[in-house]
């Protein structure tokens, strides 16, 4: 097999339609951002007390 014929055969890294973890870290950073953005310290410590995040709590909705 030549090298021609085995990068034909390679798939793409991401499949169509399926979910992109990239886009949706972006998106969750772009929020929380947005949403903390003119607080203070105590108010962004309050904020993630309040909304209950911690390391395994953000999840995709798909």
């Amino acid at each position: 097999m030549n090298t021609k014929e085995k990068n034909k055969k390679k798939k793409p890294a991401r499949s169509i339609g399926g979910f992109d973890a990239v886009k949706f870290m972006r998106e969750q950073r772009d929020r929380i951002s947005k949403d903390i953005m003119n607080l203070s310290p105590e108010e962004i410590l309050e904020y993630f007390e309040r909304r209950g995040f911690d390391k395994n709590s953000i999840k995709p909705n798909s």
